[in-house]
């Protein structure tokens, strides 16, 4: 029966075990590029947004971080600024040339020592229960598969009281902001991937799988149905990109 099941992969209906193989293949392909796609498509705005979401994380000195789909690494060093060298971050990607990456670049800039890295699917998280004091994902929760499965296998490995902050790709709130929005994600964007990454569909199904994603008021459902408690959101750039925070009980 599992092999009937679909799910979305942007706009498309796939069977749930393709969409893992298909998210890790545009993955895989923009990997190289991905730091320099960021910086263009967002003009360098998402370092502001990772910057916000590590302030508001209230991560402290010699505690324990989990950054999932941490990618080439920024919220991670972020955070391993901030926890020191008593502290831990542990970056976690699915995609190994994402994990790869990551850990080339945090190397290269000195991040050594209280980084570690793991390959592992958001779904099942290979972890003990009350293991972090603070889990990130960031530009990943719309890539899962099962969100209410990760955001439980999330919920899991906080300890009491800490906070899980997604920041991702939302809903835009700001009038007459979404038809240029579109505009930009599915001319522009394709046409980015192609000149810069040699590959307009991965970027294509960028634009798509935001679309897909649920926006702000049902991700925050999502999150309370899950168990976490105290759920509120932040919009970044008119609602383009929102911080959701959460805490287990």
């Amino acid at each position: 029966m599992s092999s009937k099941r679909t799910t979305d992969f942007g706009f498309e209906q796939v069977p749930v075990e393709e969409k893992v193989r298909r998210v890790g293949a545009v993955f895989d392909s923009v990997a190289s590029k991905y730091d320099i796609m960021n910086d263009m498509m967002s003009f360098g705005i998402h370092r502001l947004w990772k910057r916000f979401t590590s302030e508001i994380s209230g991560v402290r000195r010699g505690q324990r971080v989990l950054d999932l789909a941490g990618g080439t690494g920024d919220l991670s060093e972020r955070f391993a600024t901030t926890v020191g060298a008593t502290g831990l971050v542990v970056l976690s990607d699915i995609n190994a040339a994402m994990l790869q990456q990551g850990r080339e670049r945090l190397v290269n800039r000195g991040v050594v020592g209280n980084i570690e890295y793991v390959q592992a699917n958001a779904e099942r998280l290979p972890f003990a229960d009350n293991q972090f004091d603070c889990i990130s994902i960031g530009f990943g929760l719309r890539n899962v598969t099962d969100k209410p499965a990760a955001l439980g296998s999330m919920l899991r490995c906080l300890r009491p009281g800490a906070p899980l902050l997604v920041l991702e790709f939302s809903k835009p709130v700001v009038p007459g902001l979404s038809p240029l929005y579109d505009l930009y994600s599915f001319r522009v964007l394709p046409l980015m991937g192609k000149l810069i990454a040699n590959d307009a569909e991965s970027y294509r199904y960028l634009a798509e799988s935001i679309r897909m994603h649920p926006d702000q008021e049902t991700l925050r459902t999502m999150m309370e149905d899950v168990g976490f408690e105290r759920c509120e959101y932040f919009n970044l750039s008119g609602g383009i990109v929102a911080v959701h925070r959460g805490y287990k009980p």
